[in-house]
């Protein structure tokens, strides 16, 4: 009798979609083994034998970095994860997000980098007003600003200036998109969009975080063939891709690796944990093959290449 895979869900705290997901691998009766964020130690020259038997880990981390360096961690210690370090690091800075697009030729809003105010100025200027001005790492629509002159431009730019921090030493400006009061999210898991939803909003922030409507979007051709190029230009998974409609056609703003999805399982009829549970099994099914076929026994570690 074969055992049943391991599975470690990397987690901060248990939210819906935590709860969602562990009900779900508990139906399918894998041993579930949950890891706390808040509570590991990891020593980088001394794989945790906890971790190393797992057959596949699903990180769900709150914490963008606490989640980064876990995956950089289990991925050196041969530990596949989902998603995987290369695709978190890309996904979370926005910049590189962005430099990732446009290697793939997806086309999304033209976008500028700056790294002092006079030349951050200038930026704004060249892609003409109204801009958009975020900080690179961020989530939730927080600290976006649409910036419609260069007096509001210059006040930005002096308060990122103060604030000082790491995060605030390169200024991401991109076109404003005059998008029709909504944009899309599209879910992507593996190589198949299993659903999309529209985000409604009067504010031009659409975020369902601030307080944006979701509905069901119709999965076009279109949407289906952008959304699995995104995918694919940061390293695939799972993955929820942010698009704005445009006189130029569908444009991809953004690409989230630890996506909330609580308010888009009635809203599209599909199952997400189900889909997510589905992809992260296989992967872990596809390490324990490959393990067993060059004789490695659980819990041993494998480096990474």
């Amino acid at each position: 009798m074969t055992d049943p895979l391991v599975v470690g869900v990397l987690l901060s705290r248990v939210r819906v979609e935590e709860k969602l997901l562990l009900a779900e691998l508990e139906a399918r009766g894998v041993e579930i083994v949950r890891f706390d964020d808040r509570q590991i130690v990891l020593d980088i020259a001394a794989p945790d034998p906890a971790m190393a038997r797992c057959d596949v880990v699903l990180e769900r981390c709150i914490n963008h970095l606490r989640a980064l360096y876990t995956l950089r961690i289990l991925n050196d210690w041969g530990v596949p994860t989902v998603n995987s370090y290369d695709v978190a690091n890309i996904c979370g800075d926005k910049l590189l997000t962005s430099t990732a697009l446009e290697r793939a030729g997806v086309p999304s809003p033209r976008t500028l980098i700056a790294f002092t105010p006079e030349s951050a100025v200038e930026a704004c200027e060249e892609l003409g007003y109204p801009v958009v001005m975020k900080p690179a790492v961020g989530s939730w629509g927080r600290l976006l600003a649409r910036i419609n002159d260069r007096d509001a431009a210059e006040a930005i730019l002096e308060h990122k200036v103060t604030l000082g921090s790491f995060h605030h030493g390169a200024f991401y400006i991109q076109e404003f998109v005059n998008k029709p009061g909504r944009d899309i999210r599209s879910f992507v898991v593996g190589d198949e969009t299993i659903c999309a939803i529209y985000r409604d909003s009067p504010h031009w922030i659409t975020n369902t975080a601030r307080g944006g409507a979701a509905s069901n979007c119709p999965v076009t051709d279109e949407l289906n063939e952008l959304s699995k190029a995104a995918a694919r230009a940061v390293g695939g998974g799972v993955v929820a891709i942010d698009l704005f409609e445009s006189e130029r056609g569908l444009l991809v703003n953004e690409v989230n690796y630890t996506m909330e999805f609580r308010n888009s399982i009635d809203t599209t009829g599909v199952n997400i944990p189900e889909k997510i549970v589905d992809h992260v099994l296989s992967v872990g099914q596809a390490e324990r093959a490959q393990r067993e076929a060059l004789g490695i026994h659980a819990g041993e570690v494998v480096a990474s290449d």
